[in-house]
């Protein structure tokens, strides 16, 4: 069963998988229930990382005795787990609370936590008055408080991220051969559009033993993909005095000492860390997926240096240049801002022939968010929402075409691929990803033979016999 809806990842159709528990040390405690019922039901809004926030909360609850439901309207307790990065995601996370009122039973109680609640809770109790208790998105470990609280109420500290240590529970809600890895939360970078460090407060990164000893045990429970995840993964322990990516590449060597099989996924990595050091790392062990997910945002070194980024149109151009020799395999994802703060017809054309010159093989487009708080809010030369559209669409089908012609080098070849269940739409079909495409956020390989498929969640090779838009085709040959 799927104990948490992440309606942020979710497809029209969302699978049902099985999941995996890391468990504690400590023994299983049970507890005597005053109240009628004790099923939860969460909703994981926004990144990874409240994800994996949500995983917790729900190992915390079932190590308590409590059970868990795919069912809302089955639910004793609900538990939204909130995101208030951009405009957009604060009123996801404002339709799923009025949803969620209007469908729960009516004796159910509604906790809602994370970053929306950190930074917007006046707001959402003035709107949502039906909000039975708010939980701040660092106080994670304070849920099993708020769902037995007998009454209204909230706990919301100074603390605005949250890092597992020690012997946390944790319920894994992902399917059972891949998880998040969280390493660090906030940022010390100071990006113009964002707003992060202001909701996740500055850069806390996890001790290499800590991650080590999650990492360890989700080899143990059969995970085989780990996805290693921060808001910058390039930061991590630079808060502690590492130098560089000193940290991160300790880190990783660490985890190639294991001699295990596995797949490392790396999310995510600006230009400037992509060094020569981390490069020869990744062609060293095939354990290291050949992905990066390097966020550019722009290619005009006006709007770069507006944006204050430390990267230059010919820093990112050398450093794809450098990956795409060193890696010929690479896959390499980015994310785009159109429309922001004097951004020139010119500055967006130069930014729309770099996609074509310097293919991307997938990127994700963001219409510029006016987000109070930024230093970009303040900027003069705001471009409107129907420039903003316009651009943002022209750049889509231009990125669509670009695929089209990423996708046909992986034509009649023969890859490794995770068979992950069948097809949303029908059960003649099944999907699966290979070392270039991240879950929830890339495309997928659609099987239309898979005959020799003997379990899901397991390694197959797969011919590459077409092309789908953004997935590929293919069949599974042994």
């Amino acid at each position: 069963m799927l104990p948490i809806y992440n309606k942020k990842n979710q497809n029209d159709n969302p699978k049902v998988e099985d999941t995996v528990e890391l468990r504690s040390l400590e023994t299983k405690s049970t507890m005597n229930f005053d109240f009628d019922g004790n099923k939860i039901h969460f909703i994981s809004l926004g990144c990874p990382r409240n994800l994996v926030d949500s995983e917790v909360m729900l190992g915390i609850l079932l190590k308590a005795g409590y059970e868990a439901t795919e069912n809302l309207e089955d639910a004793d307790y609900i538990v939204i787990n909130t995101c208030g990065f951009l405009e957009a995601s604060r009123q996801e996370s404002r339709d799923t609370v009025e949803e969620t009122l209007s469908s729960r039973k009516k004796t159910a109680k509604l906790i809602v936590t994370g970053c929306m609640v950190q930074t917007h809770r006046d707001e959402l109790k003035d709107k949502f008055p039906g909000i039975d208790y708010f939980l701040g998105s660092g106080d994670v470990e304070g849920i099993l408080e708020a769902v037995q609280s007998h009454q209204k109420g909230e706990r919301v500290t100074t603390a605005r991220s949250y890092l597992e240590a020690g012997e946390i529970p944790r319920r894994l809600s992902t399917p059972k051969h891949f998880a998040y890895l969280k390493i660090a939360e906030g940022c010390r970078k100071r990006c113009a559009y964002c707003v992060i460090p202001t909701i996740k407060g500055p850069l806390k990164s996890k001790s290499k033993d800590q991650v080590l000893k999650e990492f360890n045990l989700l080899l143990d429970q059969g995970v085989q993909e780990i996805i290693l995840i921060a808001q910058d993964l390039g930061d991590y322990g630079k808060e502690q005095g590492s130098k560089n990516l000193a940290a991160l590449l300790d880190l990783i060597k660490s985890m190639l000492a294991i001699d295990k099989p596995f797949w490392l996924r790396l999310l995510y990595l600006y230009p400037d860390e992509i060094t020569d050091e981390l490069i020869a790392l990744m062609k060293s062990d095939s354990r290291i997926c050949s992905y990066l997910d390097m966020p550019i945002q722009h290619i005009n070194n006006t709007i770069l240096k507006s944006m204050r980024r430390l990267t230059s149109k010919e820093d990112i151009i050398q450093i794809l240049t450098k990956l795409r020799h060193e890696i010929p395999e690479i896959i390499v994802r980015t994310s785009l801002i159109v429309g922001y703060p004097g951004e020139t017809q010119e500055q967006f054309e130069e930014l729309a022939q770099f996609i074509q010159d310097y293919p991307l093989d997938n990127v994700g487009i963001f219409k510029f968010s006016r987000e109070p708080g930024s230093h970009a809010y303040d900027l003069p030369n705001q471009i409107s929402e129907e420039v903003k559209e316009e651009r943002y669409h022209h750049l889509m089908k231009l990125q669509k075409d670009i695929v089209k012609k990423q996708q046909k080098k992986f034509l009649g070849k023969k890859l490794d691929v995770f068979v992950e269940g069948y097809h949303p739409e029908t059960q003649l079909l099944m999907i699966g990803r290979h070392y270039g495409q991240c879950p929830d956020i890339d495309g997928q390989i659609i099987i239309n033979d898979g005959r020799k498929v003997k379990g899901f969640g397991k390694l197959y090779q797969v011919e590459i016999t077409d092309i789908a838009d953004y997935d590929l085709v293919g069949r599974v040959i042994n």
